[in-house]
């Protein structure tokens, strides 16, 4: 059975307003990041009126674990007490962890091409491409047994979009996965609130 889930991506960080590439590194919410996290958890309120008896998971980098408790917060739970894996950690960038993507281009310039052509199967210099986000997103996702809270990062959102049918792989990769708003899988399809 596919349970239904609330996918959540972490709030603004300083290193996504100036357009760097995050991955695995552990960078912080900013002030706009703490507050995309509390009107998240009034946006849950209002979609899942049942919002206790929902698992909750999150990536156990920084930013996705105060996305998390700060949404928890807002919605009246405490805002510790859910569980990490990191199975839902970003994409690894490797080498280009840092860097903005002029940075990249200038870098890695047939590497950065590759990538634009094929976002899915291209891998950074010692990192990931989303074939390995899936393989360890769909080991993850097996052991989902109810509706469950994600609060995770772009990469893992689109890759779950992949994963459950609502795209095929290649527009998955190039979709913009929002801050600020909650993606509801339900089924073979996905809708936006926020």
């Amino acid at each position: 059975m596919t349970h239904k889930l609330y996918f959540v991506r972490h709030g603004e960080t300083d290193w996504n307003a100036e357009g760097r590439l995050q991955g695995q590194r552990d960078i912080p919410l900013n002030d706009v990041g703490r507050v995309q996290a509390e009107e998240v958890g009034a946006i849950l309120a209002r979609l899942a009126p049942d919002h206790a008896d929902l698992a909750y998971w999150s990536s156990p980098l920084s930013r996705t674990r105060e996305t998390m408790e700060r949404l928890r917060d807002r919605i009246g739970l405490h805002p510790p007490a859910y569980r990490m894996d990191d199975r839902l950690k970003e994409l690894s960038f490797g080498a280009w962890e840092g860097l903005t993507w002029p940075e990249v281009e200038a870098h890695s310039p047939s590497l950065a091409a590759s990538r634009l052509a094929d976002k899915w199967h291209t891998k950074p210099p010692e990192g990931e491409n989303y074939e390995d986000v899936a393989a360890r997103l769909s080991a993850f996702l097996a052991l989902i047994d109810r509706p469950t809270v994600i609060v995770s990062h772009g990469g893992v959102g689109r890759t779950l979009m992949a994963l459950r049918g609502t795209m095929d792989r290649t527009k998955a990769a190039e979709v913009f996965v929002r801050q600020g708003v909650v993606y509801v899988f339900d089924g073979d399809r996905f809708t936006v609130e926020g």
